[in-house]
């Protein structure tokens, strides 16, 4: 089981509920209806996954977004982490919660938009897609946990 240092430093938007953060920190609960996880090789695995599983819920509303938001994700861990990355959906309602873990510590940053720049654009789209975004560190290992969260409204 994961233990946050802390609940939640950084986020945007409104803040999801905290039991459905509570659920993606900690690897949900394998029997738990509307969870589901993997640890995906590539951004292309990832998305694969997030559509078969969005497709097994029935959400097929949000596969673009989803697919999108979690690529980034991904790709951002895969980058600056270069380790094993986890990935996690879980859904409730009319919301799906998608967390990717990694172990660096160094906490994922906006940076100051470039138009000339060929990268740096990740998370001003998962800020723009997304309804709340952000990080928790994890302290019974190293690394962090960036999540998002989309809603039909996004």
């Amino acid at each position: 089981m994961t233990t946050p240092v802390a609940r939640r430093q950084a986020a945007t938007g409104d803040p999801p509920p905290p039991w459905l953060l509570t659920a993606l920190v900690n690897d949900g609960n394998a029997k738990m209806p509307g969870f589901d996880m993997c640890n995906p090789a590539s951004p292309a695995i990832a998305r694969e996954f997030t559509v078969s599983v969005l497709n097994g819920w029935g959400t097929e509303d949000s596969f673009y977004d989803a697919q999108l938001v979690i690529s980034e994700l991904v790709t951002n861990a895969m980058r600056h982490a270069g380790g094993i990355v986890g990935l996690r959906l879980i859904r409730s309602g009319g919301q799906l919660g998608c967390a990717v873990s990694d172990s660096s510590d160094v906490a994922p940053t906006l940076t100051e938009q470039d138009c000339f720049a060929e990268t740096g654009r990740g998370l001003h789209l998962v800020e723009a897609l997304a309804s709340s975004w952000g990080w928790i560190r994890l302290d019974d290992h190293h690394g962090k946990l960036v999540w998002a969260i989309l809603t039909p409204e996004c």
